[in-house]
Formats: C-alpha cells, structure tokens, sequence
C-alpha cells in the first residue's frame, strides 16, 4: 500500500496558495535542523509551521500557528531565532525548500 504523502507532510499547499518562505538553522549535532515553514491562503492569512528535522529524516516538536501579515510573521521568526540563539548558538536563515505533489513529482510554488 502506498503511503499517503499529504499526511505525512509538514504543510500542505490547496489551490490559490503561495509559499510566504522557508527558513532553516544549520546542523544542530545530536538534535538536527529547526526549520520555519509559511504559506499564505487565499483569505490572505500566513499559517506556518516550525519543527526540527532529526538525522534519520524525522519531524519532530511540530508548532503551528497563524499570522495576519509578513510583519507579524517577521516577529515569530525574530522569537524563534531569540531562543534558537539562547540554546543552540544558531539562527534560521532563508533557505530551499522542496514542494511535491501527492504522487511524489516536484510542484510550483503558486498552485492556480
């Protein structure tokens, strides 16, 4: 049986939906990478989404949330990055990110 990958995702994209950005700390030994991931949906909301990837490919401490604009969205990535800096003595920064469908091919960043 083939796994169903929309529920396996971190954050999934409907129609009318725009990746907002992606954010990721480097490589944290013996924990992994924190990562920020937003969107924004069509009534103009920002949702994200920030948790740490472990060394074997694993989601872990998956913190969701919603913001009303880029401004506010700054501010969440400014706290993280406060106590990831406090902790770990590192900070997300722009990164790539890979968006796929649900059959596993690669997707835009605009879904029309």
């Amino acid at each position: 049986m083939t796994p169903d990958l929309s529920k396996m995702a971190v954050m999934n994209l409907e129609k009318g939906e725009e990746i907002v950005g992606g954010w990721a700390t480097p490589k944290i030994p013996q924990v992994g990478i924190y990562k920020l991931l937003a969107k924004q949906r069509r009534d103009g909301i920002i949702e994200w989404a920030h948790f740490v990837q472990r060394d074997n490919g694993q989601r872990d401490r998956v913190t969701r949330g919603e913001v009303e604009s880029r401004a506010q969205l700054d501010e969440v990535l400014e706290i993280m990055n406060r106590n990831l800096r406090k902790v770990f003595g590192v900070t997300m920064q722009p990164a790539e990110y890979e968006m796929r469908t649900v059959d596993g091919k690669p997707a835009p960043p605009i879904l029309h």
